[in-house]
């Protein structure tokens, strides 16, 4: 079996496992783990090798895009001091207690268990995100949840290349030049990404191709990661840092077709990334037990105690945050649901596999680096456990503590968003009406679509009468002034913490779709 068959046969596998995993309503990564690993433990399955770069460069970087495109800056404002203290203070908590723990109950000196706990010191934004997307939790908590596992990121790179460093090259790293490093990958991934995106941002406003916009979106991604990495900075801050910019604004610099034609092709490529990354960390974990030499078999018990301390020092630093960040607020008595949901969404998945696959062969005198297949293995193991386990169990967990959104919820916001702009755009036809700046039927045939919406009609059977061939252009003309209105008061219900992002983005795409549908003139 060639390379280019295995990687095909591998793309149509995750595909159909993750088309179930939708059709079932089951989290998809972590049911292409399990596939995976049902998959790899075949006798006849050949070992799975996967080269650091493959997953570092060409599939975290869109990956990871993605997931920050996601987060609303409005939200992130909100939540930045318990980001902070997460992506700082529990990264290191975590990676000292899993090194600890590591170099108790494995063969790994206390040099390489330090390497491991870099290593899986961060939740993973992909796994989180991926995750969470089926869960209406509250807004706050959601970009709570997504904004930590992309900015502990930063920290747990620092940490990890430290760590490499000082076990590849066998003596210590002093305290200021292990923050004079963090400095130089943290905040030049920051500036690098940020100049991307005011260059994307320009480039973006001047393209009316909806082929080159689709370009230019897939290349963002890329292109922040390799100038960061070559500038020796933190590629994936510069990658989180432009998406989050960019997923702010974006909606503001394209018009609804690109928009349209955008999120389709950029859906179609993270979906084929997801499910081929997750299938292959399930896929892969076979193999690499089938690596380690004799004094290494107890590596399942490592996989236990790493992936419970892993889980229970993210507990016990959630809870006693959550519960300072509660009194503060004086929203009513302190509450476990929240730290119980937060402290259970911190999967593992793609950041720590590509942390340990880039994890150097030797060290700086040629000898090898002892013990480098376990920590793939136990790096693998965890990332599976974690995302099985928790995985599985976080829609059942979010349900337990009764915080997640009802769907009523949600329908009520949409439906006052809607009306709002219903009433937005009957405004503007009175105003066009004032100044005869329309034919009084094209604009007595779009108010009596806009007053069914009112209420709560079938946007389908708002129109009663088709234009004729002679308005149609118009027709057409009237109706995008007045989807620019209702796009406009979209937009400042918004800016007012009216409406959520998700309603936001959601509005926005029937806008956007109802628009496209228009036609050229």
């Amino acid at each position: 079996m060639t390379d280019l068959t295995a990687l095909l046969l591998l793309v149509v596998f995750a595909t159909l496992v993750a088309t179930g995993a939708r059709h079932w309503r089951i989290p998809a990564p972590s049911l292409l783990v399990v596939g995976g690993l049902l998959i790899g433990l075949l006798p006849w399955i050949p070992d799975i090798q996967v080269a650091p770069e493959v997953i570092s460069v060409v599939v975290l970087p869109p990956l990871l895009y993605a997931s920050a495109e996601e987060i609303p800056w409005r939200e992130l404002r909100v939540v930045w001091r318990p980001v902070t203290v997460l992506a700082f203070g529990l990264v290191l908590a975590t990676a000292a207690a899993v090194g600890a723990v590591a170099s108790a109950v494995t063969p790994l000196n206390t040099t390489m268990a330090f390497v491991l706990g870099a290593v899986l010191a961060s939740t993973d934004p992909v796994a989180v995100t991926a995750l969470g997307r089926k869960i209406a939790l509250p807004p706050r908590i959601q970009v709570l949840v997504q904004s930590e596992s992309l900015f502990n990121d930063a920290t747990s790179l620092v940490l990890f290349k430290v760590a490499v460093g000082t076990a590849i090259a066998a003596h210590a790293v002093t305290l200021p030049a292990a923050g004079g490093q963090f400095l130089a990958l943290g905040g030049g991934g920051a500036l690098v990404g940020g100049a991307v995106a005011g260059a994307v941002a320009l480039i973006r406003r001047r393209t009316e191709d909806p082929i080159l916009e689709t370009v230019i979106a897939l290349v963002t991604p890329y292109a922040a990661y390799v100038l960061a990495e070559d500038l020796h900075t933190s590629g994936v801050t510069a990658v989180v840092v432009a998406g989050v910019v960019l997923g702010s604004t974006g909606h503001k610099l394209t018009n609804a077709t690109i928009r349209l034609q955008v999120h389709a092709v950029y859906g179609t490529v993270i979906f084929l990334l997801e499910s081929v990354v997750f299938a292959l960390i399930g896929l892969e974990l076979p193999a690499l037990v089938r690596q380690l030499n004799s004094g290494e078999h107890s590596w399942p018990l490592g996989v236990l105690a790493v992936a419970a301390t892993v889980i229970a020092v993210r507990l016990l630093g959630v809870v006693p945050l959550s519960t300072v960040m509660q009194r503060r607020r004086g929203n009513g008595p302190v509450t476990w649901r929240i730290p119980a949901v937060v402290s259970w969404a911190g999967t593992r998945g793609v950041m720590p596999l590509a942390a340990a696959l880039s994890i150097p062969l030797t060290a700086d005198d040629g000898s090898p680096l002892p013990h480098r297949p376990l920590i793939l293995v136990l790096t693998t193991g965890v990332v599976v456990l974690t995302l099985v386990l928790q995985g599985f169990t976080l829609a059942p967990v979010v349900r337990w503590s009764k915080i997640a959104l009802e769907p009523e919820h949600t329908a009520r916001e949409e439906a006052r968003a809607r009306a709002g702009l219903a009433k937005a755009g009957l405004d503007c036809l009175d105003e066009l009406e004032a100044v005869e700046a329309a034919p009084v039927t094209l604009i007595n045939q779009l108010r009596r679509g806009l007053l069914a919406r009112l209420d709560q009609a079938d946007a389908d059977q708002d129109d009663d009468t088709a234009p004729s061939s002679s308005s149609a252009t118009g027709y057409r003309e009237l109706r995008r002034t007045v989807i620019a209105a209702e796009t406009a008061t979209l937009q400042r219900l918004y800016a007012d913490n009216h409406i959520s992002d998700l309603t936001r983005r959601r509005l926005q795409r029937k806008l956007d779709l109802e628009e496209a549908g228009l036609g050229d003139e």
